[in-house]
């Protein structure tokens, strides 16, 4: 059997992890500026991390949602008290995509409507609903196609308003950074605006957090930052450092009914050691704080070089904008200088790194990218 070919792939096999490093098979030093896609939030195979996992595996790895499971209360209580949210409740999942799918959906049971308001460049996943709001059509399959999703341009108030007055509108679902979108920030006049519209036609506002999320941004929730409280925010990625867990954190005002919502694999007992672990950390180590340092020190330092278009971005989620010339600057980065980015099409380098990634190492990446740039002078 060979695998079904969907992933075009560098050249590179990893064998080792820790903390912000990487190591190939031929026994190769990289620098993680990636994560794989936002995943490593408290950085690789840490070692509370690890141990956590260790323990609860020699415990019971899984059960089903049929039982009391503590270990989901633990985390809920937590994730409350570090979020700040601690008036929310909690429904677990396994990926971005189901969290985004479960909020769509509980929505519409909230106020009977099916019209969702969307945003150019969006991407909120590959399952049905969340790839029906994903502003992509190369990965909408035609079954998937609805006409109850609308894309609005990004950050035009009118637009939104007009939206409003046209439809019976269940639901706005915004990243309040896009990721794939190429490092977009919704400015606090935008989610405000989004915000007293859904209060206005009690529609439901859903916060895509699953890579803007769980302390990236140098606040909890990137939607933070505008001061406003959505009704629903949906996470994954950096919430179980590489344990595939996603998770929807829900307001009050809506009540649940058994059946509404459910999962087999979601809420497993190693996937909330993993999730409790890594808000342990987050919690112990202040990764919140120092990913806005860190993140600030970065991008000051690289809107000094001329080359580069527009850096976006808030704390450690970053998006450096360069001209079609300097296209080769990523593939540079990995192959000469050792050192993971992500992109996002045309020619936005991401940085997405772990919370716990150090000055040094932000200097390390702005010597390379420094370097990177070279040649073209040349």
């Amino acid at each position: 059997m060979k695998l079904f070919d969907v992933y075009p792939v560098n050249d590179i096999t990893i064998t080792k992890a820790q903390g912000s490093h990487v190591w190939d098979d031929e026994g190769t030093q990289y620098l993680d500026l990636y994560g794989g896609h936002a995943v490593i939030s408290i950085g690789h195979t840490h070692p509370h991390y690890v141990q956590r996992l260790t323990d609860q595996l020699n415990k019971v790895g899984f059960y089903s949602n049929s039982i009391h499971i503590p270990l989901q209360q633990q985390l809920a209580e937590k994730l409350g008290k570090v979020s700040g949210k601690e008036d929310y409740q909690l429904f677990l999942v396994n990926s971005g995509a189901e969290a985004n799918e479960n909020a769509l959906k509980l929505a519409s049971f909230y106020n009977g409507r099916k019209k969702i308001i969307a945003f150019k460049k969006a991407f909120h996943g590959r399952t049905s609903l969340a790839v029906a709001a994903t502003d992509n059509p190369k990965i909408v399959a035609p079954v998937n196609e609805t006409d109850n999703v609308v894309f609005l341009p990004w950050e035009d108030l009118a637009a939104l308003e007009d939206a409003f007055n046209k439809y019976e509108v269940s639901s706005v679902i915004i990243e309040g950074i896009q990721g794939v979108g190429g490092i977009n920030v919704a400015s606090p006049a935008f989610l405000q605006k989004i915000r007293s519209l859904c209060d206005q036609h009690n529609a439901v506002f859903i916060a895509d957090s699953v890579q803007c999320g769980y302390g990236r941004s140098g606040k909890f929730f990137s939607h933070d930052h505008a001061g406003v409280n959505a009704d629903i925010y949906t996470m994954a990625k950096g919430m179980g450092n590489g344990f595939p867990i996603g998770g929807i954190i829900i307001a009050p005002k809506f009540k649940p009914a058994y059946g509404m919502l459910g999962t087999t694999f979601g809420g497993n007992h190693l996937a909330c050691a993993a999730a409790l672990a890594v808000l342990e950390v987050i919690e112990k180590d202040n990764l919140i704080a120092n990913a806005e340092n860190v993140g600030n020190y970065l991008m000051e330092e690289l809107r000094k070089f001329p080359e580069v278009k527009e850096v976006r971005g808030k704390g450690l989620m970053i998006g450096i904008e360069l001209p079609e010339e300097l296209s080769h600057v990523r593939r540079e980065l990995l192959f000469t200088y050792k050192i993971f980015t992500g992109e996002a099409k045309p020619n936005v380098i991401r940085l997405l790194p772990s919370l716990a990634l150090t000055k040094d190492h932000a200097d390390q990446f702005l010597t390379a990218f420094k370097q990177a740039l070279k040649p073209v002078h040349a």
